[in-house]
């Protein structure tokens, strides 16, 4: 059964900030000959690794709100500045959601399929919004 991992995506002010940060992070993987995915260091390891790995993703909560998320493809050990941890590695490719408020909370928690927002798409519209406006919008129970 698929479960996907939500986050917080701390650091980061919006989606181009995720995704400038994890093209220099891909490159620096690279030149280190190491796996060349975004990779999520972790403290705490998902129990349920296999479940994770059956088409979950990790949807990043972005200054309060899901705004993307990106399909996991491998959980293995990282070493990053905090030492060694679970390593949650990504794919390259961010998929931007339906914006879904979510409280600050620490470390990460399991988002089963159904409560996860859809993906962004023609059909739901907004497509073609900035994300701050999109994020305003949220934030004043309009969308």
């Amino acid at each position: 059964m698929t479960i996907h991992i939500v986050k917080l995506c701390v650091g980061a002010d919006s989606v181009e900030d995720l995704a400038e940060w994890q093209i220099g992070q891909m490159k620096r993987a690279k030149a280190a000959k190491l796996r060349p995915n975004p990779v999520c260091g972790t403290r705490m390891w998902p129990k349920r690794v296999e479940d994770v790995l059956a088409g979950g993703s990790l949807y990043w909560v972005i200054k309060g709100v899901i705004s993307v998320r990106q399909r996991i493809i491998a959980v293995d050990h990282v070493t990053d500045n905090h030492g060694e941890r679970c390593g949650l590695y990504l794919d390259a490719h961010l998929h931007r959601t339906v914006p879904q408020p979510r409280r600050a909370f620490q470390g990460w928690r399991y988002l089963e399929p159904n409560d996860a927002p859809a993906d962004l798409g023609e059909a739901q519209g907004g497509a073609d919004l900035p994300e701050h406006l999109r994020r305003q919008l949220v934030e004043l129970g309009a969308w």
